[in-house]
């Protein structure tokens, strides 16, 4: 008797695998964060902008990590923190690939699409699809700092952020 085994993998278990990488990624870089200090300008490689928010003034991006995903050829996962200050914001944008976003500080206020506007608060996170048009990305307090790590998911070479022009 012999038995014979599917060596192919249906994508739903490639999809499935892709997002528990994403979760992982984004739980590890929300707790190794703070002891990472790598400005993005140190890393050539990366295609900029990496984020929009370094376009407004009190806004930093900082470049956790990016990994190419071994068996996904022509893929890279790369991980940044984006710190707002008070009354800080992005410009609307669009991004080269999926993101998901975890807020580690404060509350970020957010409209994908033509979808409402919406606050998330600490230990929240949101989606956005490929071709999702992000047109508020803003910190929700005038007063106070905040702070998401974004977890994107894209082709190598790929222009992470593209803003849209009003």
């Amino acid at each position: 008797m012999s038995i014979a085994l599917d060596t192919t993998t249906p994508l739903s278990d490639r999809a499935l695998r892709l997002s528990l990488f994403v979760a992982t990624a984004v739980v590890c870089a929300a707790l190794g964060a703070k002891a990472l200090h790598m400005n993005m300008d140190a890393i050539s490689e990366f295609p900029l902008p990496l984020c929009a928010a370094d376009a407004a003034p009190g806004n930093k991006v900082e470049l956790v990590n990016s990994y190419a995903i071994p068996d996904m050829p022509g893929k890279r996962v790369t991980v940044v923190r984006v710190t707002y200050g008070p009354g800080g914001f992005t410009p609307a944008h669009r991004h080269g690939g999926i993101v998901t976003a975890y807020i580690t500080k404060g509350k970020i206020r957010s409209q994908l699409n033509d979808g409402p506007v919406e606050i998330f608060d600490v230990g929240q996170s949101f989606f956005e699809p490929l071709g999702t048009i992000h047109r508020v990305s803003a910190n929700a307090s005038s007063t106070d700092w905040a702070e998401l790590i974004a977890v994107f998911v894209a082709d190598e070479g790929a222009q992470l952020t593209t803003l849209i022009e009003p």
